[in-house]
């Protein structure tokens, strides 16, 4: 069984910053891509960034020069370093995996942790 676990959403003030954390947890699998995507109030899903396991990362227009996604592989966590927080970026953040198990491909997702921002 592999698990997302996503922690470090909140409420900040137009301006802040916030860091997101997701941990793949279980065993016996290989990443090969993590990311972030938001579900807005308005119920939009975004793509927000994405990051291989040999460090090539994407953004959304959006979110560049803002975010910025990082991976640390020995220990499968994914960081999502949110900057300059905007209202608009109110939203659920949920990480995302692509990993191999017994040589087949599954995606998943994490919980998702809220994130305000207050203007």
């Amino acid at each position: 069984q592999v698990q997302l676990v996503e922690s470090g959403g909140g409420l900040v003030q137009a301006g802040g910053s916030l860091r997101l954390s997701c941990t793949v947890a279980g065993s016996s699998f290989r990443i090969t891509d993590m990311g972030w995507h938001r579900q807005t109030p308005q119920n939009q899903r975004e793509r927000v960034a994405t990051i291989s396991t040999y460090g090539n990362t994407d953004y959304a227009d959006s979110v560049k020069g803002r975010f910025t996604i990082s991976l640390d592989n020995a220990n499968n966590t994914v960081y999502l370093e949110m900057n300059t927080l905007k209202p608009e970026d109110t939203a659920v953040y949920y990480c995302n995996a692509i990993i191999v198990m017994n040589a087949k491909t599954y995606y998943k997702e994490g919980q998702g942790t809220q994130v305000t921002v207050s203007s």
